[in-house]
């Protein structure tokens, strides 16, 4: 231990936290400065947005008149008495159940098998697999497969194969709705938590794998559990956070293919019911309601899914 670092606890000792915390601030002013841009964006832009949520949601409010406290009242008839919430709910359980862990998989699964490729190749395959999630509208190719005419590539097939008399309706059609937005949830899924897969696992030392063959290490999967997964165990968690986000949040998509709502609400997800409310009705303090949910349903994921990430390995 340093002179310096001796002389910091002694006197440390003679202060309270706050004077210790104050003393610290102004001795690394600098790094403060230089991240306050950040600070204050992230808390303008999310920090205050999520406390305002919160105090809506004890709202009646309308964006007109001013908000009036009705303490409870919000989650008492989300909970109790809106039976299309409850429709939601299960199909964002069903959704989130199936789209977030696959697509996690998925992602990682098909960025270990393109990082054993050679860099031209990889760069190349990386872009045919990464350009439907920055294509924009590019899963509206889905409503020209699936139109509901004999025009569409999937009925003009089963029509000449006389496996139907009749085009189906694939996105009026309760059945079919959620089984289609859920393969083009997993079609786009592999955006911005492959790349960082890819990126994690160039990280890798590739000493450790030679020195993991020295302490017994016998195989590829024993490799990936006690080397790789360890090492990049910031990129799984930054990826877990993306495929639980885009789970719960998946409602731009199916609006656009399904329309809003979805026929027999077949595919209404909690974030239907919240553009529903806040974004038509301009019921603000309910829509909050419906957000400060979500947010806790996600929260939730997140602290579940890090203390699993901390077993990796182990």
């Amino acid at each position: 231990m340093s002179n310096n670092e001796k002389k910091r606890l002694v006197s440390r000792k003679d202060m309270t936290m706050a004077q210790w915390t104050w003393k610290e601030m102004k001795r690394n002013k600098v790094a403060y400065i230089m991240c306050a841009p950040f600070f204050l964006l992230f808390f303008v832009f999310t920090v205050l947005p999520v406390a305002l949520s919160i105090f809506f949601s004890f709202t009646e409010f309308n964006m007109l008149e001013p908000p009036k406290w009705v303490g409870f009242d919000n989650y008492i008839h989300l909970f109790l008495e809106d039976d299309i919430f409850v429709i939601a709910c299960k199909n964002t359980l069903i959704f989130a159940a199936i789209t977030g862990p696959v697509s996690y998989l998925m992602s990682f699964l098909v960025a270990w098998f393109i990082n054993e490729l050679s860099p031209k190749i990889r760069a190349v395959v990386t872009l045919i697999f990464y350009a439907p999630s920055i294509s924009g509208s590019v899963y509206m190719v889905w409503t020209i497969l699936f139109s509901s005419d004999s025009y569409g590539y999937v009925n003009g097939t089963l029509l000449e194969l006389n496996i139907i008399d009749s085009p189906i309706m694939f996105f009026q059609n309760a059945d079919y709705v959620m089984p289609l937005c859920i393969v083009v949830a997993l079609w786009t899924s592999l955006g911005t938590a492959f790349l960082s897969f890819i990126a994690g696992l160039q990280t890798v030392d590739r000493s450790q794998y030679e020195a993991g063959a020295v302490d017994g290490i016998k195989n590829r999967w024993q490799e990936l559990w006690y080397i790789t997964l360890p090492t990049m165990r910031p990129q799984l968690m930054f990826g877990a956070v993306l495929a639980i986000t885009g789970a719960f949040g998946f409602g731009a998509v199916v609006t656009a293919l399904c329309g809003m709502p979805s026929v027999d609400y077949a595919a209404h997800t909690i974030m239907h019911h919240l553009d529903d409310y806040g974004g038509i009705r301009f019921e603000v303090g309910y829509a909050s309601a419906i957000a400060v949910f979500l947010f806790l349903i996600m929260l939730g994921c997140n602290l579940v899914i890090k203390k699993l990430l901390s077993k990796v390995g182990q």
